[in-house]
């Protein structure tokens, strides 16, 4: 004879199932009273998957602080699965309406039950809030807990998350090693986004630890008229890379106000300046020198083109009148200077469009092409 569906109803693996089946179809106001049927049963092996299953219902249905009861239900009964997910899911309660302070006990239970599957995720979370609060040295324990569980997906983040913070308090190397041991946790393949991301936090710990290198290089009084000059080059061109342009200016001056290295490090700085043109005094260099060493020679390339571009204008206007004169002449050499640059030709068309728009005629062609 088979089971009558009354005495099924009774067993409490079967009404979990039962629930569970309801509340994955929508049908969550029946899984409920199910749910809590198993609860009413008492101390039944179910117990703690009746008590989470009804807390995620109840979330779902917005009863957030029945359903947090119902999570400490199941807390209670101290099952190693279904014990460390309800205080996971209480604790998302409280990260879901702002309150990290609610959230910490109940991720520091997820830590108590050891369960691997929840330990990073936990750890993650004590860490961020560790660290909203100025708490390193606690958010430091729990992201290398994190790491040390050998987690691909949260192991990353808590690498990246630490070395950030190693970063901002000098402490470079074991940034690298942080990161390093994040990146050997992702499959690149896999996951190449994340890999990329790690990879350029260790680019940038490199980077830090070679301006440490380099400072301490010239920390010598007075500093070493072999190294002192590389050292101030190398030091000067990397801080910019690191959002410290102020800092490389310092740099810079310092080294061509040392007698001992100011020649060098003047070579240096005027690595890209081109042919050396015989040691004729030129009034800009100066200009060009102090914009580069104060990392401000875009700024100075945009006002130059500006001057140029208005003088170039006020003369092409002029010759544009075509007089025939021997003033007419000068101007179209003058004109003509820019026509030997690359951007020669861009400033012509510039000036062409302009003219057009304002007297509605074309500008006349560049004297080399007449």
């Amino acid at each position: 004879m088979s089971e009558s569906p009354d005495a099924v109803s009774d067993d409490p693996a079967q009404m979990c199932e039962e629930a569970r089946n309801l509340a994955e179809n929508g049908e969550a106001d029946r899984a409920a009273p199910l749910f809590e049927k198993v609860l009413a049963m008492g101390e039944t092996p179910c117990r703690a998957q009746a008590a989470l299953g009804l807390a995620v219902v109840l979330d779902d249905a917005g009863e957030v602080e029945r359903a947090r009861e119902a999570d400490r239900d199941a807390i209670a009964t101290g099952d190693p699965e279904y014990g460390p997910r309800a205080a996971y899911h209480l604790a998302l309660t409280h990260e879901r309406a702002g309150e990290p302070e609610r959230a910490a006990p109940a991720w520091r239970t997820v830590v108590g039950f050891g369960n691997l599957a929840y330990l990073p995720p936990a750890h993650l979370a004590l860490a961020r809030i560790a660290d909203d609060t100025g708490d390193f040295d606690a958010a430091r324990e729990h992201w290398e807990a994190v790491i040390e569980t050998g987690d691909a997906e949260y192991g990353p983040l808590a690498a990246h998350d630490l070395a950030q913070r190693l970063l901002e308090r000098g402490d470079p190397a074991r940034a690298q090693r942080a990161l390093a041991t994040g990146l050997r946790l992702i499959d690149r393949d896999a996951a190449p986004h994340a890999y990329a991301r790690l990879a350029v936090a260790l680019g940038i710990a490199y980077l830090d630890q070679a301006i440490g290198a380099f400072g301490a290089a010239l920390g010598e009084d007075p500093p070493d008229p072999e190294v002192g000059p590389l050292a101030t080059e190398l030091l000067a061109r990397t801080l910019p890379l690191r959002g410290r342009g102020g800092e490389a200016g310092e740099v810079w001056r310092r080294g061509l106000a040392d007698p001992g290295l100011a020649g060098q490090v003047r070579a240096r700085l005027r690595r890209d300046f081109g042919e050396d043109d015989g040691g004729a005094d030129l009034w800009w260099e100066p200009v060009v020198e102090h914009a580069v060493s104060d990392g401000t020679l875009p700024a100075l390339a945009g006002e130059a083109f500006g001057a140029l571009d208005h003088m170039y204008a006020l003369l092409a206007v002029r010759y544009a009148e075509r007089r025939g004169d021997e003033a007419h002449e000068v101007l179209g050499r003058a004109v003509r200077v820019p026509s030997d640059y690359p951007w020669g030709p861009l400033l012509h068309e510039s000036f062409a469009e302009r003219l057009r728009l304002a007297m509605g005629t074309p500008a006349p062609g560049r004297p080399e092409d007449r």
